[in-house]
């Protein structure tokens, strides 16, 4: 692994002052994304019609709402969500840090759900 792939989680979260990605890495065959959200803050419901994502809680309280159906959530928590799923998060109880992985696609935006 190089340098440039490797995070200390503690030191990014103090040294971030925004809502969002605060590192991500992109290898040849996947995407990983270290994201912080701050109380009342969130990830709009979107669809991601390509890829299954995996979703690791490491701290705060959330509700994550997946087609429709609103589920609380806290840290050590772990979610696969299955591609086409509509997906939304909320931090509850901040700030909330997650990382996400997925397969590597290039351009990788998600849609809004309709």
């Amino acid at each position: 692994m190089t340098p440039e792939l490797i995070v200390d989680v503690a030191e990014a979260l103090r040294e971030a002052s925004y809502d969002g990605p605060i590192w991500s890495a992109n290898c040849e065959q996947m995407n990983v994304n270290l994201m912080r959200l701050s109380s009342g803050q969130g990830v709009a419901e979107h669809v991601n019609a390509d890829l299954d994502v995996l979703l690791v809680v490491l701290e705060g309280v959330g509700t994550i709402t997946l087609d429709g159906e609103e589920r609380s959530f806290e840290a050590g928590q772990v979610f696969v969500l299955p591609r086409g799923t509509r997906r939304g998060i909320q931090c509850r109880n901040g700030p909330l840090v997650y990382i996400t992985c997925h397969r590597q696609k290039g351009g990788l935006m998600p849609t809004v759900a309709r």
